[in-house]
This record gives structure tokens, C-alpha cells and sequence, in this order.
């Protein structure tokens, strides 16, 4: 297969020059300019598009076991595909839950075909009850990567603290959805102006900073990896910043829309339900706050918390309606638009959030782009405008707020353990 015409966007590549990569078997045989196609060899010219080292969301909700209304292994690689991801990183808030070595080797089983490498994280704790410690060793021998209770935070702190003891034997982090749940519920957005006008219960930003507080002092004491889970205030930033200065084993990350849009949406919008997560959209201070955390490098990473729920649960009052939307799709467009055409980050910084520092944080071989390692890349672009029309939505479900909008910047493709898939637009 030979690829013609990308500008290549690495560690060592910043997307200036424009190369032809040839593949031969799932490997990058050659990359140079002006390559010649050979006898029986399939051509695609992708007319100047960015390649990079294929993208990781480190943070997405497949919702197989269990709840397959939402979202499937398949229909969620579709998703990953669509928006330049040839990685994910999937949550245990499944049915069972990812508790038992049995659970990570069935995930791994249902996407070992397809063209997205799927990789389980883990519970922490049994059922998630978080009560006593789950099977950590053994998860980790079945292929899980990191363990969570994500979709509701480690509550317990001895059990925290031992989970941290465990998990930096194993050289593992602990990924905590950092939530104060006695002073965050029954919240149905953030605690604050917009809340207080629409008579709404909010969630204050103190819920998610009192347990990142506690979660930075506990990985100070066990010395184990703490990695905070989709941060949302300008003072989680401030504590996970002063927490890296003082050397403490802390990194983070962001969803896209946690850098794009604030509790304002949820007035405008009259109370769409696909603008209601969990942690919540906040104020522009935290937006600008997160912003300024991805460009000082405090924060490590951008995901999406990629969160499918069926069109009957989300279409109720606000109050009634779950939390979560999906993400996967439309991550790039956001990043592009509000941090490389707003000249906040530059496209090798970009890649460093989306497929370096998530790969880096979860012990996993980091990608390259030359001469004789496998082909694991991403094609994108940085000016195409489209519509997220719901008919180029991949996932099974469609609560997105970014639905019918248009956007700049698109994933063109990805090529991974030997499948090539070009996304084209319906």
C-alpha cells in the first residue's frame, strides 16, 4: 500500500514537509518523497493531509457488557475510528462490571479484529461497591491497563490508600472520577449564577477539588500514580500544578468539551439534555483554566469521556436525564478550533495530548513514525468545514451537543493492524 502525499506530524516532524509512506505487511516499509507505486500496489493520495502516530482516548465508555442499547465494542471503535483514534482505553462501569480477569479478556477478545486496539481498565474495587480492593494482579495478567470506579469515585480513603499501595507495585495508575458525593448530589449541573436563575441543584466546584485534594495528598504518602479523571475548575488545576511542582506522581486530563463550552449552554440551549454531564460544563474562568492548564502542560491529556446513552433515556426532563455525551467523533474539530486556530497549541503539542502523553501515562510502547515499525497512524486535517449531521454519527447512540453544528477540522482516516479506514462523510 503506498501513501501519497502527507505532511508527517511527530516528536520529530512538524508537519512542513509532505512525504509518501509505503506499507508492506502492517509495516512502514518506506517514507520518502516522490515515491513510485509498485505492481499490485493500492494508492491513496490523501492531497496534503497531516499524518501523525495514531490518536489514544484514554478515557471512553463502550458500555458492552451490559448495556448494548447504548453502545458496543463495534460501534464504539466505529466512533473511535471516525474521529482519528486507533486506541481507547474503555471504563469498568459495565454490567458486570470489569471486576474479574474473565471481564478484561471478553473485552479484549470482541476488538481483537478490529481496527481499533481496545485496552480495559479495570475496578478498583469489587462490583465498584468500593468496599474491599478487586483482583488488581490478575486483571493486570488478563491485559487490563490502569483501574478506575469511574462513573463514581473511590469514596473510602483507606481504601484509596491501599488501592495505591497495590497499584504502584503493579507500576499502574489509579484513574478516580473525583467527586465529594455529599456535597455534589443530587446536582444536575454546575453551583453557581446560571444555576441559581434557573432554580436548578447545582454541583459546586469544591466537590471535585476536596477530593483531588485528598487523592494528591494520599499519592505524596503511598508514592502511587494518581491520575485525575476529566478536570473541570480553575482550582483543580491549581492543586494538580502545585502538586507536579512539589514532584508528586499526578497527571490529568481534559475533555474537549471542558475547553469549549460553559453552564451558559444549558439557558441557551433550554435545557438540552445533551448538554448535561458529569463533572458539569462550568464557567468561562474554568474554560480559560483549561486551557491554560493543556498549554503550561499541567494538564497531560485530551479525551473525550465518550459517554453513549439511547435516545428514550435522554429525551426527559433535565433533572431525570443521565449524565454523559459522546465524544469520540468530534474531538479533533474542538481541538483544532478552539486550541490550534486560536494559535494556543501548535500541532506537534497537539499530538503530544492525543497519542504520546496518554500512551506514556498507561505504560504502553509509544508510536513512531519511520522505517520499520508498524503502522499505527492517524490522517486529519485542519481546515475542512463540515456538519455533524446525526447521519455521520458512528456511534449507536446520538446525544451529542455538537449535533448539526458546523465544524473545522476533520479525521480523515486511520491505518492500524493492517486495516486502512478513510472516513468518508454521508
Amino acid at each position: 500500500m503506498l501513501l501519497k502525499n502527507l505532511r508527517p506530524v511527530s516528536k520529530d516532524h512538524k508537519g512542513k514537509e509532505t512525504v509518501d509512506i509505503r506499507i508492506k505487511d502492517g509495516v512502514i516499509d518506506e517514507i520518502g518523497s516522490g515515491l513510485n507505486a509498485k505492481k499490485r500496489e493500492d494508492v491513496h493520495d490523501f492531497g496534503g493531509a497531516y499524518v501523525s502516530p495514531g490518536w489514544m482516548d484514554m478515557h471512553i465508555h463502550l458500555r458492552e457488557p451490559g448495556y448494548e442499547h447504548k453502545e458496543t465494542i463495534k460501534t464504539g471503535c466505529d466512533a473511535a475510528a471516525f474521529g482519528g483514534f486507533t486506541a481507547v482505553a474503555c471504563m469498568p462501569n459495565t454490567n458486570p462490571p470489569i471486576h474479574t480477569r474473565d471481564v478484561v479478556e471478553y473485552i479484549i477478545k470482541k476488538a481483537e479484529k478490529l481496527p481499533v486496539d481496545v485496552h480495559p481498565i479495570a475496578c478498583v474495587t469489587k462490583d465498584r461497591a468500593g468496599k474491599s480492593i478487586a483482583e488488581m494482579g490478575d486483571m493486570k495478567d488478563g491485559g487490563a491497563i490502569a483501574f478506575s470506579d469511574d462513573g463514581d469515585p473511590v469514596y473510602n480513603s483507606q481504601v484509596m490508600r491501599v488501592a495505591l499501595e497495590y497499584s504502584s507495585m503493579l507500576e499502574m495508575p489509579i484513574i478516580n472520577h473525583e467527586e465529594d458525593l455529599a456535597l455534589s448530589r443530587p446536582g444536575h449541573m454546575n453551583e453557581g449564577r446560571v444555576s441559581t436563575r434557573l432554580g436548578l441543584d447545582g454541583t459546586p466546584s469544591i466537590a471535585e477539588e476536596t477530593m483531588i485534594a485528598r487523592d494528591i495528598l494520599l499519592a505524596e504518602y503511598t508514592g502511587g500514580h494518581i491520575h485525575v479523571a476529566h478536570i473541570s475548575t480553575k482550582n483543580a488545576v491549581d492543586l494538580v500544578r502545585q502538586a507536579k511542582k512539589k514532584g508528586i506522581n499526578v497527571t490529568t486530563e481534559v475533555c474537549t468539551h471542558h475547553f469549549d463550552l460553559t453552564d451558559e449552554e444549558i439557558d441557551r440551549q433550554k435545557f438540552d439534555t445533551n448538554f448535561k454531564m458529569h463533572p458539569p460544563l462550568r464557567t468561562q474562568e474554568d474554560v480559560d483554566a483549561m486551557i491554560e492548564g493543556l498549554v503550561d502542560g499541567t494538564i497531560d491529556v485530551i479525551c473525550t469521556d465518550h459517554a453513549p446513552h439511547s435516545i428514550e433515556e435522554k429525551e426527559v426532563e433535565f433533572i431525570y436525564a443521565p449524565n454523559g455525551i459522546i465524544g469520540l467523533e468530534t474531538a479533533w474539530p474542538i481541538s483544532n478550533m478552539r486550541l490550534y486556530k486560536t494559535k494556543k497549541l501548535d500541532l506537534q503539542q497537539l499530538v503530544e495530548k492525543l497519542c504520546y502523553n496518554p500512551r506514556s501515562i498507561l505504560k504502553l510502547e509509544e508510536l513512531k513514525l519511520e522505517k520499520g515499525v508498524k503502522a499505527n497512524l492517524t490522517f486529519f486535517n485542519t481546515d475542512e468545514e463540515w456538519i455533524f449531521d446525526p447521519k455521520n454519527v458512528r456511534s449507536k447512540s446520538k446525544n451529542s451537543p455538537y449535533l448539526n453544528q458546523k465544524l473545522t477540522g476533520r479525521a480523515v482516516g486511520i491505518y492500524n493492524k493492517g486495516h486502512l479506514v478513510l472516513n468518508e462523510l454521508r
